[in-house]
C-alpha cells in the first residue's frame, strides 16, 4: 500500500505545526501504522529555520509523553506541494499563504475543516503563556485523532487513495 504523506504548516514552524507533527506521529505509532504514513511540518516563514520548536511546545508535548525536541524548523518548499498528499494549515492566514504559492491542484486544507470539522483556526500560542500551548495541544490531539481515523480507514479500504479528503 502507498504511504500517506501529511505536512502540517503554521507560520514559523516552532509552535503549532511541530506539535501537530509530534501528536500525529505519536498516534500513528500507537496504532501500529508507522509504515503507512510520512509526517512532517513546515512554516510559511523562514525566521526560525534550523531551530528546535519553542521550548513551551517541547514542554507541553513532553508532559503528554511526546518528544518533539529533535525537530527542526523549516520553511515550506515548492517541492512540498508535489511530495505531500495532504498539506494542513493551522489557520486561515497560513492557508492563504499556501494557496498563493501552491500550484493548481495542491491538496491544501485548514486543520479546523479537515480534522475538526469546525472551521476554526488553531490559535498561535507564541505570545501567550503555558495555558495557550495546552489549549492548542488539546485541539490538535482531538483533530489529529479524527484525521488519523479517517485516513487510516481510507488507507485500509482504498489502498492509500486519499480522494475523499481532497
Amino acid at each position: 500500500m502507498k504511504r500517506i504523506s501529511i505536512l502540517f504548516v503554521c507560520m514559523g514552524n516552532i509552535c503549532r505545526s511541530p506539535l501537530a507533527e509530534g501528536i500525529f506521529a505519536h498516534l500513528v505509532a500507537e496504532a501500529g501504522l508507522t509504515a503507512g504514513f510520512t509526517v512532517d511540518s513546515a512554516g510559511t516563514g523562514g525566521w526560525h529555520e534550523g531551530e528546535p520548536p519553542d521550548r513551551r511546545s517541547i514542554a507541553t508535548a513532553k508532559s503528554h509523553g511526546i518528544d518533539i525536541s529533535g525537530q527542526r524548523a523549516r520553511r515550506i518548499r515548492p517541492r512540498d506541494f508535489r511530495d505531500f498528499d495532504l498539506i494542513v494549515a493551522m489557520d486561515r492566514d497560513n492557508l492563504a499563504a499556501l494557496d498563493k504559492s501552491a500550484p493548481h491542484g495542491a491538496n491544501i486544507h485548514l486543520f479546523g475543516d479537515i480534522a475538526l470539522g469546525t472551521g476554526e483556526d488553531i490559535p498561535d500560542p507564541y505570545y501567550g503563556g503555558p495555558d495557550g500551548f495546552e489549549l492548542v495541544y488539546t485541539r490538535l490531539l482531538t483533530g489529529c485523532s479524527s484525521l488519523l481515523e479517517t485516513l487510516g480507514v481510507e488507507r485500509a479500504s482504498c489502498s492509500g487513495n486519499t480522494s475523499s479528503v481532497r
